[in-house]
Parts: structure tokens; sequence; C-alpha cells
């Protein structure tokens, strides 16, 4: 992934890389002097959108100075040191005309209708450079449609808007560029883009292996079971898949290889490991954070309601490396080879003040997440410097992590602006209202269909894209059919989210596949299948929650200790019988027992729950009394 990363961007080189490496440094820090609104105490006085028009402004002169037209193009032609000059003009007009904008946004003026129309054509030139071709034709798709409404039939027609009208809109109105998805992710998302920066620079991640193979190295499996552990740990706080895997990866495949697990397994486990990050708490990347957002509900709130399917996620990942151990025969590290976990703990515990001060300010003192995130930041850097013997920390490296946000935000600031035109276009059309009225007709009102479309149409929208782009198209267009049929907006966000989600396991388009492959030096079909089969949870769970809201913490206690108790169940068994192990191996028609308990323990409803447990005692019982004739 690595390989294929650097072969899009360009190697710049001489003066030029001093000002590209320049602009990348100032994004984060203009964000972070506008989160603190720093210049409010020299009594100068700017509104969060005027900062936020330089970051666009940067964001998309660096995607030109770095992404090439095609990959393999180290020279930066001049028409590309154009459209970045001109991306600087784009943000620039808004930040310094921010107040007068709000008074007469509906005046068309030339200039608004030049900028505006360069503004649409550079994000969505940016995009397919770095995002890829699928999200550039449903923009051009959805702006196409905004302009010829009128001509399409009963259904889909609708007034046409007149070019100049919906280049200004999109440009300007708070529903386009600069709207919710561009505003979190040149703030919020950035700010733990940056934590996530910084604790990989000072050697956090080292820390999270040395804890997981201490804690988990000596069980069968136990490579495997360290990957778990050290890429939620470490997913937690970087939101990031194809990072995630990449980074603990490259230490966990070899060892899960050596071990004698199939490669295509091994990468598996990984690419499964590090994509439930991106759903467990307490940071769980930029689509989150748009969540909270859009529902308008604390981030915390987003947290809280998905640990239980995280953990539930993690739960069937941890029962099928463990049956796929016990099947063949695999050992665990000698203890000679483990670190001492105590050991660990002793010499790295000032590791975890970073995150004792993130949890604590944003669940406990009740922070906003962006603050919280800064303070994190603030404390990781003095921690690096308290400790500079372990971390290495110099004020050169600080300019290498700002760097290197920088840069990772690209994609988020280029995806969240093409997604601002999308949604821009949909609100002005009203076409996202019709194609959610559509769906709704098509289920025939019926909330099973309708979640069965709302899952095919993300997982197929999914593909090619990144999970921010994957969500907020879902939020456009299928959220509200959930909403319209009486989903909880909760709910309904979280359905489409885990769906986008899957996109980094889903064939043919699966990143996390792709990365965790080439670590294993294997097949991606075969890794990306293996992968499917161990986060079959993610497929599920979806379904389970939006019928049975209590795994969302949604409910009485007694609804929530029974959803979880009989989720605990069927992710087990279900977990079992698809690696065919329960106490001993099993065989077919065991197995589709198994399955077929797990599946039907975890639907909502205590018949169901009871039919569950019926088929899951005799076949429970039956092996677990032949294991025990065996070895005698």
């Amino acid at each position: 992934m690595q390989k294929i990363e650097k072969e899009r961007m360009r190697k710049i080189e001489g003066g030029l890389k001093i000002v590209a490496d320049c602009i990348l440094v100032f994004i984060p820090l203009v964000a972070i002097v506008g989160i603190l609104d720093l210049p409010s105490h020299f009594g100068v006085s700017l509104f969060l959108e005027q900062y936020i028009g330089i970051i666009v402004g940067l964001i998309l002169a660096a995607s030109f100075i770095f992404f090439p037209v095609k990959g393999g193009q180290n020279k930066v032609p001049f028409y590309d040191l154009i459209f970045a000059l001109l991306s600087i003009v784009i943000g620039l007009y808004v930040s310094v005309n921010y107040e007068q904008i709000g008074i007469d946004i509906g005046i068309l003026k030339a200039e608004r209708i030049i900028l505006g129309s360069l503004s649409v054509f550079l994000f969505v030139e940016a995009a397919r450079r770095q995002v890829g071709m699928v999200f550039v034709v449903i923009a051009s798709v959805v702006i196409a449609y905004a302009l010829l409404a009128s001509y399409f039939p009963a259904g889909l027609k609708a007034k046409s808007v007149p070019f100049f009208n919906l280049i200004t809109y999109l440009y300007l109105d708070s529903h386009g560029i600069f709207g919710i998805p561009i505003r979190v992710g040149t703030t919020l998302v950035l700010v733990f883009i940056l934590f996530g920066s910084v604790i990989n620079a000072i050697g956090i991640d080292r820390f999270f292996n040395d804890i997981a193979i201490s804690i988990m190295g000596k069980y069968r499996g136990g490579p495997a079971k360290a990957s778990i552990f050290a890429s939620g740990l470490f997913g937690m706080i970087s939101g990031s898949a194809v990072a995630n895997v990449v980074t603990t990866g490259s230490f966990t495949i070899p060892l899960m290889k050596k071990m004698g697990f199939n490669p295509a397994f091994a990468g598996a486990v990984e690419a499964v490991s590090s994509t439930g990050g991106l759903i467990m708490p307490p940071i769980m990347g930029a689509a989150a954070f748009l969540m909270a957002t859009y529902i308008g509900v604390p981030y915390r709130e987003i947290a809280l309601s998905a640990f239980i399917p995280a953990i539930l996620y993690y739960l069937s990942v941890f029962v099928q490396v463990d049956s796929r151990a016990a099947k063949d025969g695999l050992k665990g590290l000698d203890p000679s080879e483990l670190p001492k976990l105590l050991t660990v703990v002793k010499k790295d515990w000032p590791f975890l003040i970073p995150f004792f001060v993130l949890i604590c300010t944003l669940f406990f003192l009740w922070m906003e997440p962006e603050t919280s995130g800064l303070l994190s930041i603030i404390a990781s850097v003095i921690l690096a410097f308290i400790i500079k013997d372990k971390t290495g920390i110099t004020f050169k490296k600080i300019f290498h992590i700002l760097r290197q946000t920088g840069m990772l935000v690209l994609e988020i600031g280029v995806t969240c602006g093409v997604a601002g035109i999308i949604i821009g276009a949909l609100t002005i059309t009203g076409l996202g209202l019709s194609f959610s009225s559509f769906l709704v007709s098509l289920a025939h009102g019926k909330l099973f269909l309708l979640l069965l479309f709302a899952a095919i149409g993300a997982s197929i929208l999914g593909m090619g894209m990144t999970v921010t782009a994957s969500y907020l198209l879902m939020v456009a267009v299928i959220a509200p059919a959930l909403e319209n049929v009486g989903v909880s907006p909760l709910l309904a966000h979280f359905f489409v989210f885990y769906y986008g989600v899957l996109s980094f396991l889903t064939p043919p388009v699966c990143l996390a596949c792709y990365a965790a492959a080439s670590i294993a030096g294997t097949k991606i079909w075969h890794t990306a299948i293996n992968a499917m089969r161990l986060g079959i949870v993610a497929y599920l769970v979806p379904f389970i929650f939006a019928y049975k809201p209590a795994l969302l913490l949604q409910g009485s206690s007694v609804d929530l200790v029974e959803a979880i108790f009989f989720a605990i169940i069927g992710v087990n068994v279900l977990a079992r019988g698809l690696e065919g192990y329960l106490f001993r191996p099993l065989g077919a028609l065991s197995r589709i027992f198994l399955i077929g308990a797990g599946v039907i323990t975890m639907v909502p409803g205590y018949t169901f729950d009871m039919i569950g447990l019926t088929i899951l005692l005799p076949v429970t019982i039956y092996h677990w009394k032949k294991a025990k004739k065996e070895r005698l």
C-alpha cells in the first residue's frame, strides 16, 4: 500500500519542495489557531469559517502540487502551479469576504460565478486524482441533473437550476462546498489526525504492540490474538484502517505466518482487526465526527453508542482466530520470546498519559472533542520532551509531524469538498428527498427490505471510495429513507456508517485487504474472502441494532442486558460454526446448525433467542461429550 501511495504522488525536490512542505505544515497550524481563536486574545475577532477558507485553499493547492494528472509524473507542470494559485484565491475570497457573503449571498456577482466555477472544477479534479473516478462520476451526474432536471421524466422531474445560480450556491452556501463536511473535516477531524500522527511519531504504537504480545502471545494462535489486540488499541486513536494495517501488520503478519497461520488468513486477521478501529471508540475516524454533527448530538454519545457493537465485532474475530488455531493445532510463542507485561508497563507507562487526558476531558469533563484532542496533543508533546531519550522528539520531528498531518488531511478535505457539492446539488433540486421516497416505495414500506436495499446500495457506492465519502453519500440519499419509516436518526446513521466502513473489507475495492495482502505476500482476493468471513458480525450487526436499539445503548436496562447477553452468545456460536470447531473439529452438518443457531439467537425477540438456544444446546452437549471421550 505504501508503494502504491508513493507511485501516486510526485517526488518534489528543490525550492518547490520547501514551499509545498510549508503549505502542508500551515494546514494544521491554521486549524489550531482557528479552533483556539488565538487572535481574539490580541483584540482581533475572526469567524472560524474564515480560517476554514484559508485551510481549504491550502488543501486544494497542495493537492495539485503533490498529485499529478496520472501516476509517474514527478515534474510539476505549469498548469498545476496555476491550479494551486487559483486554489489559494478561492479560499482567500471566502475568508476575506465572509461577513459580506452572509449579507448578500443571493446576489449574483461576476467574481463569484468565476470563482465558483473554478472551485467546482478544482475540487472535482482533485478528487479524481486522489479519491478515484467513482466519486467524480457521481458528482458530475448530480450536477448535470441539477442543470437539466426539467427534462427528466415524471418522478425525477424538477425545476432546473440556472448555471450561475447553481455555481454560486455550491461555492458559497452553507449546504455546498463550505458545508458541514468541510467544516468538520478541516477542524475536528484534523485535530485527531494530528493526535494520531503525534503518538505514532513518539513510539506509542510500539508500546501497544509490546502490551498485546505480552498478554496474548503465550496462548494458542498468540500472534494473531496479539494482532487483534494491538490493532484495536492503535485503531482506537488512529482512525485509519490502512495506517493500522501498515503500522501493526508489519510486525504481526510475519509472526502469524511464522507460527503456522495461512498467509491469506494472517493478512485477513490484520485487515479486519485494523478496520475495526474505525468503529471502536474513543476515536472512530472522520465519518463518526461527521455523524455527531449531522445528528446534532455530542460526539461522546456516538462513541458510547458504538461501544457494544465494536466489542461484538472483535469478539467474533477473536473466537474465529482461537478456533482456527485449535483446529490447526497451533501453539503460542515460547515464554522466553515474550516481553513481561509488568516490565513493559513499568518501563513505558507514561505513554498512557495522553489517553488518560483524552478520556477524562471527553467523557468526564464533557469538553468538546476538538478541545479534548488539542489537550491530548499538548500532553503528548510535553511527555515526548520529558522522556526525550525514548521518543527522540525534536523540533524538526514536530515539523515532520505537522507535514504528515497536512498530507493526511488532503484526501479528507477534498472528499468533504466534493461531498458538499453533491449534497448541495441534491438539496437545491430536492433529489435526495425524491430518491428516499422512491426507496421507501420500492420496499413497500417494509423495514427489512429497505435495510437490505440500503446495505446493497452502501456496499456498491462504497467501492472505490473512502469511508467518509461513502458515509456522506449515504447520509444524503439513504439515511433519510430509513428515517422516513421510523428508524431513529442515530440508528439510521450508524447503519450506513457501518456499511461505509465495510468498504475496506468488501471486494473488489478493499484497501485494508490490499495493504495486508502486500505485507503477507498473498493474493488480494484470498485475503478479502477470509476478511469477509472474519468480519461477518459487521455485516449482520447493523440489521440487528436496527430492530434491537439496545445494542446502541438505546432503551431500558432490561433490554440492554438481554440484547448484550444473547448477542454475545450468538456471535460466539456463529464464529465457531464458521471456523468449524467446538471442543473438536466439526462436520458440515454441525457447522450449519451452529451458524443457524448463532444468527437466530442474534435476531431480536425472546422467541428467536429460545429457538437459537434449542438448536445450540444439543450440538454443544454432543461435541463436548465426544471431545471428552477422545481425550481419554
